[in-house]
């Protein structure tokens, strides 16, 4: 097997291609210290060393600092990983070393995340932001309803009263129009229609 390639990504690391096809990313110090060079054969032993030694120690330690600065998803972790050049396996095999630990966990994740904009978003707004850190719908609903049963209810109309307040919205002064551009911004944050309605004086028959 062939490195056709070794492209300069910068802070000291190259992508580097094989038969035309992009492998993996080292630095320069490991390109000089395993013998990879442009146009040159690249052994199986060496490819060995790289993909069950190498990337996946790198990208652990990638992981682990990644979490000391936030919390991450499974899925926002991956994507994370997947930035840095890493191959899937060294991903996966990364992902579960730090689940293992209870680094990364989707449950606390979205438990801690609702919790937290309950009285900030919209239930709607809030499942949308979670399903785009890839949490799953049935695991979103489930915590909604455990929350419920615990006593932690989501109140909409106050937070809608809130907005119009910040607003300065007056139901009895506002038109047709200042009504209806009202309408649009509270949907926009994923408020049901009944409840806008009803905070609007509209009429819903």
């Amino acid at each position: 097997m062939i490195v056709t390639q070794l492209t300069d990504m910068g802070k000291g690391r190259y992508k580097v291609y094989i038969e035309e096809r992009p492998a993996f990313a080292l630095y320069r110090g490991e390109l000089n210290r395993l013998g990879i060079r442009e146009g040159e054969e690249i052994t199986q032993e060496c490819l060995r060393e790289i993909r069950e030694e190498i990337l996946p120690l790198r990208a652990k330690k990638r992981a682990m600092n990644l979490l000391q600065k936030r919390e991450y998803t499974a899925a926002a972790l991956r994507e994370k990983l997947r930035d840095g050049d890493y191959p899937e396996m060294c991903i996966e095999e990364a992902l579960a070393y730090v689940q293992s630990y209870g680094y990364v966990d989707d449950l606390r994740y979205a438990r801690d995340f609702i919790v937290y904009n309950l009285d900030r978003k919209s239930r709607m707004r809030i499942e949308q932001d979670l399903m785009r850190k890839g949490i799953r719908k049935d695991m979103i609903r489930s915590l909604f309803e455990e929350l419920e049963e615990e006593g932690t209810k989501q109140n909409e109309m106050a937070m809608i009263q809130r907005l119009l307040e910040k607003k300065k919205y007056d139901a009895k002064m506002a038109d047709g129009q200042e009504k209806q551009r009202m309408y649009a911004f509270l949907y926009r944050k994923g408020f049901h229609a009944e409840a806008i309605n009803k905070a609007l004086l509209l009429d819903i028959t």
